[in-house]
């Protein structure tokens, strides 16, 4: 990515991570069609109310894995093979640790974190189920974003785009034959989940071993080192944290979407599932810019650098901003393909229409967010959104819910803090360049 047309450049690497993202997000939202349509809107509130949870459990490590792509592309760009090597072989040692340590957190911890967020006791038991089903596969959900994370970081994103063809493909026919034909309930679609991750995972790691680069992996080598290790950690720290915080703040918000019953949780999982396909323009350029910006920087190519992270910002928040007009228009149609229950129609799309059209800022704070972090800076966007969206979402919703017990409040939050982060990330671009005093 170090050399040729710039736009062309992020567009290509970009394009693949979008139809990754888009067939995993298509996975997702066939698991909520079929258990929503199948098994009714108690077991789709079961579902949904996991997913903030998920994010809050595996965050942290996808985090870490973020600074450790942020160092290889460093070194693929300034063709250090032999410290590439090294941060490849320490990322995938401790990607199975991390695996083991999620997947035991996931099973074990499943009721306590449910009760802790309010759980109806309508759908306690089919969320447990779920719950417990899915992080059972937790080293596959760690590693597959393990071997994915060193594929981008060397500029590849067309074999991750394979493997989760074929998983999310699997996964289609086998939500449908687990809970439509043999009627496995909620824990079939979580099984389905399960083992097409494991397929994407294994795929993704046997193309590592048998690849012919400078990122091959080798079994022998496969260890941590301590020194490489510290420096994966300190970059990725602060994007862990990052995740995480949102991810909590996130859960707050699930907490109190849940003390309106059941049918709110339907509604708002149903707009929650449309959203992810307003993150994939998002994710896709976030995702390009860290990887574009790092290999430049890492060659020393400046100019380069700056030019990419001006075109790939605009580029994600203009098709964010599309993506969240075509949601708030079909609004109506897209979440009654989850379930037909007016009530459950009407909490989704009072979501949708209430923080569709603010896409644009979301996209802007995440595809900042990436430009820095390719840059070393990760500690900047964690503080940004520390402050933006965990500090203020949560103090809004807890003193705003109490004074105006309207659900609408609670969906509020997100635009206001988007428009926050995005007003502090505008200030700083501001006052300093975004990409001197590299830390590489």
């Amino acid at each position: 990515m170090t050399e040729g047309k710039i736009s062309r450049q992020l567009i290509l690497f970009a394009f693949p991570i979008f139809l990754g993202r888009l067939f995993q997000q298509l996975y997702n939202v066939v698991d909520s069609l079929v258990v929503g349509n199948v098994l009714g809107k108690e077991a789709l509130a079961a579902v949904s109310s996991t997913g903030s949870l998920i994010f809050l459990i595996t965050g942290f490590i996808h985090g870490i894995f973020i600074g450790s792509s942020v160092i290889i592309s460093h070194y693929f760009g300034a063709e250090d093979k032999e410290r590439l090597s090294t941060a490849v072989h320490t990322t995938i040692a401790f990607g199975f640790i991390a695996g083991i340590t999620v997947t035991i957190i996931g099973v074990g911890g499943a009721p306590w974190f449910l009760r802790l967020m309010g759980t109806p006791d309508d759908v306690f038991g089919e969320a447990v189920t779920y719950l417990r089903l899915y992080f059972a596969g937790g080293i596959a959900i760690v590693m597959y974003n393990t071997c994915t994370g060193i594929f981008q970081a060397i500029g590849d994103s067309k074999r991750p785009l394979y493997y989760l063809i074929m998983a999310a493909s699997i996964n289609v026919v086998l939500d449908i034959l687990f809970v439509a034909v043999y009627d496995f309930g909620i824990g079939g679609a979580a099984i389905a989940t399960i083992i097409s991750q494991f397929v994407s995972a294994i795929l993704a790691f046997i193309k590592l071993i048998r690849v012919d680069g400078c990122y091959k992996v080798y079994i022998r080598r496969i260890k941590i080192d301590l020194d490489m290790l510290k420096r994966l950690i300190k970059m990725g720290i602060p994007a862990g944290v990052q995740n995480s915080v949102i991810s909590f703040a996130n859960v707050i918000v699930q907490t109190n979407i849940n003390s309106f019953g059941s049918v709110a949780m339907a509604g708002s999982g149903s707009y929650t599932k449309l959203e992810g396909f307003s993150f994939l323009p998002i994710t896709s350029f976030s995702l390009a810019l860290t990887t574009f910006i790092g290999q430049n920087l890492g060659a020393n190519k400046y100019e380069r650098a700056k030019k990419g992270a001006r075109f790939g910002v605009i580029a994600g928040v203009l098709l964010a901003e599309i993506t969240g007009i075509i949601i708030w228009i079909f609004a109506p149609k897209l979440i009654g393909f989850f379930s037909s229950d007016p009530e459950v129609i009407r909490y989704g799309v009072m979501q949708a229409r209430t923080e569709s059209l603010f896409y644009f800022l979301l996209a802007l704070s995440h595809c900042m967010s990436g430009v820095l972090r390719g840059a070393g800076k990760t500690n900047v966007p964690m503080f940004v959104m520390l402050i933006s969206w965990c500090l203020i979402r949560i103090s809004y919703i807890t003193i705003m819910v109490r004074i105006i017990p309207d659900i609408r409040v609670i969906y509020w939050a997100y635009p206001i803090t988007w428009s926050i982060s995005t007003i502090i990330f505008l200030i700083y671009y501001k006052k300093t360049d975004l990409l001197m005093s590299v830390d590489k």
